[in-house]
């Protein structure tokens, strides 16, 4: 895969709505952006970057991420999440991102996807499409 020719960053903007509390998600009692909904959002950010790197057929799942959630954001503000590839090895793509809001850096985290055949990886489930 040639990097150069691909797109290895990307950035989406998300609304904190109340859905994504903490209170909401059970993983607090505030009214603020869960961590949980914070790492949805950043996997997502991700999963998306990792589009430009698969083929028909194929899709990516996430197996790790590291983060550290540094201030809270109170609902109805938007964050901005920027993912940007940092390797790829074989099938592991690994990501570094950047969660902001209008007071600063929210999260940074390191986040590794896997590129697998969207078939095979249901059927070792039994789920069929």
């Amino acid at each position: 895969m040639n990097m150069e020719r691909k797109a290895t960053t990307l950035t989406k903007q998300y609304l904190i709505e109340p859905k994504h509390s903490a209170a909401e998600m059970g993983s607090g009692d505030m009214p603020v952006l869960a961590t949980p909904a914070l790492i949805a959002f950043m996997e997502n950010a991700a999963m998306l970057l990792a589009r430009n790197y698969t083929e028909e057929g194929s899709t990516t799942v996430g197996t790790m991420i590291t983060t550290d959630h540094q201030h809270a954001t109170p609902i109805g503000e938007t964050i901005t999440v920027t993912a940007q590839l940092s390797s790829i090895e074989g099938r592991k793509l690994t990501f570094a991102i950047e969660a902001t809001d209008q007071a600063g850096v929210v999260a940074q985290a390191t986040h590794e996807r896997f590129i697998v055949s969207r078939q095979r990886f249901l059927e070792r489930l039994g789920i069929k499409e």
